[in-house]
């Protein structure tokens, strides 16, 4: 057992990159673990400043000079924040309220219709089922008020750390772009003068991971935008609430889209009831579903990370349950991380084959 053990040692572990590509890891991970919430805007900052960096880049290769192209990303960075906060999240908060303050008469119509079942498919469906389903769901819905009350109580030191944060995140995304070379001087000094390994690693993650999170980003606004548009002319209620769940459902594959179903559904039906116009929105709906799957990933994702699907499912699993919604977010390219380290980590061959 342990002359095996050695050996293993000796073929993952005897080059020295593969010793400080190890420490890196594990210093990123404590990090992160450890003081995560106290470097968020920092940590922010640093994913902000990665993803502003391609268009700056462009704008460059376009014989810009690299300080005006960061100037004019930079205020087009600002301006849709800007956007964002004063004029699309406040009319979704608002539309939120709305709907938490017609919920009980959207629960009520409810349990009027789930109650008639029983009568409507007797061989299927018992009272005593209905019944303990809307208790259910009562019960939950006690645990999500009780939830939603603490938050309210305890949101005013979270909107000043937010204030804070609004200030501080962009001044250090501004001063990461305009310092990029010293900053990463100041990391490269403090590597081994031999990284071709490390070298080859991080380009395999420049370009595969970075085109997926601007991708990614990128598809969450066009969908977002074409929601907005469709629910829009259609009239339906709480269209940006509505369009935003959509948006944001991409993140996570197929049980995102499965799971903001759900609320359309019940929108759609208490305004409209099983009426054509019902009918029409689940066809929009399908259709915007059917070519974002089909078309625009694709096409925005042609280099994107090879995984398998139960890998999908666990890195979504593991990574939201360690770091939540960001990491539902990071999860495939955090996945995609660590199979590119996997299979590019410095190893000796065994000493069969070293012979041979």
């Amino acid at each position: 057992m342990i002359p095996a053990l050695v050996q293993w040692y000796r073929r993952y572990f005897s080059d020295p990159e593969a010793v400080v590509l190890f420490f890196i890891l594990l210093f990123s991970v404590l990090i992160i673990t450890t003081m995560g919430n106290i470097l968020a805007p920092l940590l922010a900052s640093v994913v902000i400043a990665y993803l502003l960096e391609a268009p700056v880049s462009l704008l460059v290769r376009w014989h810009c000079p690299r300080r005006l192209a960061i100037i004019i990303v930079f205020v087009l960075f600002l301006g849709l924040l800007t956007v964002a906060l004063l004029g699309f999240l406040p009319m979704a908060w608002r539309q939120l309220s709305t709907l938490f303050n017609e919920a009980p008469t959207i629960i009520g119509k409810l349990q009027q219709l789930l109650l008639g079942l029983p009568a409507h498919y007797p061989d299927y469906v018992s009272h005593d089922q209905v019944v303990s389903l809307i208790d259910l769901a009562k019960l939950q819905l006690g645990k999500f008020g009780k939830t939603a009350l603490s938050f309210s109580l305890s949101s005013i030191p979270n909107l000043v750390i937010l204030l804070v944060y609004l200030v501080l995140v962009p001044l250090l995304v501004l001063f990461i772009l305009l310092d990029r070379d010293g900053l990463l001087a100041w990391i490269q000094s403090h590597l081994p003068a031999r990284r071709a390994q490390l070298s080859a690693i991080w380009q395999d993650i420049n370009s595969h991971i970075g085109n997926y999170v601007r991708g990614k980003i990128l598809e969450i606004i066009i969908v977002t935008i074409v929601c907005l548009v469709a629910f829009g002319l259609m009239k339906l209620q709480y269209t940006i609430l509505l369009s935003v769940l959509v948006g944001l459902s991409v993140v996570i594959p197929i049980v995102g889209a499965v799971v903001v179903t759900i609320p359309i559904l019940i929108v759609a039906f208490f305004q409209w009831g099983m009426d054509v116009h019902f009918a029409y929105l689940l066809i929009i709906y399908a259709a915007i579903i059917t070519i974002d799957a089909n078309v625009l990933v694709p096409l925005l994702f042609a280099e994107a990370v090879d995984l398998h699907p139960v890998a999908i499912i666990v890195a979504i699993l593991l990574f939201g349950a360690w770091w939540g919604f960001w990491g539902v977010f990071f999860a495939i390219p955090l996945a995609a991380l660590v199979k590119t380290v996997f299979y590019s980590w410095p190893r000796l061959l065994p000493l069969d084959d070293a012979a041979g």
